[in-house]
């Protein structure tokens, strides 16, 4: 726990910084790399409306797509093969021991892809061979975080200062700030939405990180919601990617789904141990 000037702190300052310097120059900056456009253009087409910059935008859409699906689709396999879980589906225990093969999997996965794409244009390919760097990159700054962590615990223990643990806490949410953005592309290529959107995510995270984190824990399956949800976001991008058409609902109406779903998993075990706890009692 943090104190309340620490608190405030990271609900104003920390939240400005997670808005408008990550979640709201990074969508900026994909759009440009991803286009013809230069900086300042990629700036005003996302507002101005103007035809000639939004078929640029639209025309390197495949581009910006399989980057981000190929990030997204290693997050997941990254989660499937190595992380510590909750098993909440048949087969999730098979793939936990068996670890050692997601490097395997997502080069094949990643040289499928590519195979693939080289053959519409090797610009998409360059793209997905992005989204790949883009995913190491990210997840090695995460373990370091991670581990910076378990270091500052093993050495201050408990007295730990409010400023170590605000610095820690902006580095985790710097690292899921990218998948944050990449995954909002599958929904809308408008910016002024992905930022809109991405603004109320950073606060809510922010309100729960810091006042309700032990009842979201209770809710034991909703990171497999949130990870298989992932993977639903990825396919339907790189569906986009290679042109093959999906209905604008289907991303939204997916991720509802698998999170509802898993949400109610997780009510049902939070009743099941309120029901053993009461059994329990002494009559």
């Amino acid at each position: 726990k943090v104190g309340a000037r620490a608190r405030r702190w990271f609900l104003t300052w920390g939240f400005f910084f997670a808005v408008f310097v990550v979640r709201g120059v990074l969508p900026f900056l994909i759009v440009w790399l991803a286009s013809p456009l230069s900086l300042w253009g990629a700036l005003t087409a996302t507002f101005s409306g103007d035809e000639v910059a939004l078929k640029a935008i639209e025309s390197s859409a495949p581009i910006l797509l399989i980057g981000a699906g190929v990030f997204l689709l290693f997050i997941f396999l990254h989660w499937l093969f190595l992380e510590p879980k909750t098993f909440g589906l048949r087969g999730e225990r098979f793939f936990l021991k068996n670890g050692v093969w997601f490097f395997t999997t997502a080069s094949v996965f990643l040289t499928a892809i590519v195979w693939q794409a080289i053959k519409i244009d090797p610009m998409i390919a360059f793209g997905a061979v992005v989204g790949s760097s883009a995913f190491f990159l990210v997840n090695g700054f995460k373990d370091y975080a991670e581990k910076a962590e378990i270091r500052m615990k093993e050495e201050q223990g408990d007295a730990r200062s409010d400023f170590s643990k605000i610095v820690y806490l902006e580095m985790i949410d710097t690292a899921f700030s990218v998948d944050g953005v990449l995954g909002a592309f599958a929904f809308t290529l408008s910016i002024p939405l992905i930022l809109i959107g991405n603004g109320i995510g950073a606060m809510i995270v922010r309100q729960m990180t810091v006042s309700n984190i032990d009842r979201i824990k209770k809710y034991v399956y909703l990171k497999n919601g949130a990870m298989y949800s992932i993977l639903g976001l990825s396919l339907v991008m790189l569906a986009h990617a290679f042109r093959v058409h999906v209905p604008e609902y289907v991303s939204p109406l997916l991720t509802f789904a698998i999170i509802g779903y898993f949400f109610y998993r997780s009510r049902q075990m939070i009743a099941q141990e309120k029901a053993a706890e009461t059994a329990a009692l002494p009559s």
